[in-house]
Parts: structure tokens; C-alpha cells; sequence
């Protein structure tokens, strides 16, 4: 991924009370830690916990019929803009739509999806389609034993992990 391509870090999903506030979908643990979105034409001025979900203000949202405008906008930050990883750590961001190759170096498809069901994140490969045939998907726990190493190019997937 390049270093300043846009990351989705929320998503407006509707409007709260008549104000102006948004309900939001986070897709980070910190998001009051950014003040400022979309390539700046959207400002954070407070964030909280509501009953569902978590809800914001945003400085240049004022009544009810703006918030719902906004309904489906996602917030972004540039990919620069976040804070750097450890060893071993990575963005969903990051790894969607890495090539997979398997340990034996073939290619198997494309990380499509990331998903954690409560025991940690698990990757959807889509192998690509093959004569006539749609393409197929299957799951794989993003664990050391099934996917030994990465990068910004690829992801390798233990050979015994392939479905």
C-alpha cells in the first residue's frame, strides 16, 4: 500500500438527536486521536460512546439534514498518518489485496477480506477464476503456522493451509 493512500478509519452510518451529531462504525481503537479527515474537509471536534455505536461531532455539521447527507461517508486519514507498527503487527489495510503466493511459491490468489470472529484475525483468499468456473474463497487464521512472513508485495501461505 502506498504510504498516503487514504485509510478508512470510520464510517458515518447515520445522523444522532437534531443537532447535527453522527452515529459512526470505528474501525479503530483511537479515534479521538485524529482531528481531522478526508483530506482535511472534515473536522473532529469530539467523539463518545453511545448506546449503539459511538457518536460524533464534526465541526462542519451543523442540523440533523447534514448528518444524514452524510450517511455511507467513510473518514480517512492518509496511511502516513498512523502510528508506526512493531514487529509482527500490521494494518488490515495493509494486507487487503496482497497477492498470496503459497510456501512452494505458487500464486493462489488475493487477500480480499479480513474478518475476527474472537480469536484473532482470519484472512479470505479468492483464488483466481479458473475456466468457466467463479472464483473461490476460503479462510485462513493469520497465524505464524499458516502464514509464515509478508511484506508490501505478498503473503506467503503455508502450503498445508491451501484449500
Amino acid at each position: 500500500m502506498q504510504k498516503n493512500a487514504p485509510v478508512t478509519l470510520a464510517v458515518i452510518i447515520g445522523a444522532h438527536g437534531v443537532t447535527g451529531e453522527v452515529r459512526l462504525k470505528v474501525f479503530t481503537e483511537d479515534l479521538a486521536s485524529y482531528k481531522s479527515f478526508n483530506g482535511g474537509t472534515l473536522s473532529l471536534k469530539s467523539v463518545r460512546h453511545g448506546s449503539n455505536g459511538m457518536i460524533a461531532r464534526i465541526a462542519e455539521v451543523t442540523d440533523r439534514n447534514a448528518a444524514e447527507a452524510l450517511r455511507g461517508t467513510e473518514l480517512t486519514v492518509a496511511r502516513a498518518e498512523l502510528p508506526p507498527l512493531d514487529d509482527g503487527e500490521y494494518y488490515h489495510a495493509d494486507l487487503l489485496g496482497l497477492a498470496v503466493v503459497s510456501s512452494a511459491g505458487e500464486a493462489i490468489g488475493r487477500v480480499v477480506a479480513i474478518d475476527d470472529f474472537g480469536a484473532g484475525d482470519v484472512l479470505e483468499i479468492e483464488r483466481a477464476a479458473e475456466e468457466g468456473k467463479p472464483a473461490k474463497r476460503f479462510m485462513v487464521p493469520m497465524r505464524a503456522e499458516a502464514v509464515p512472513e509478508w511484506n508490501d508485495e505478498r503473503l506467503v501461505l503455508d502450503s498445508a493451509w491451501i484449500e
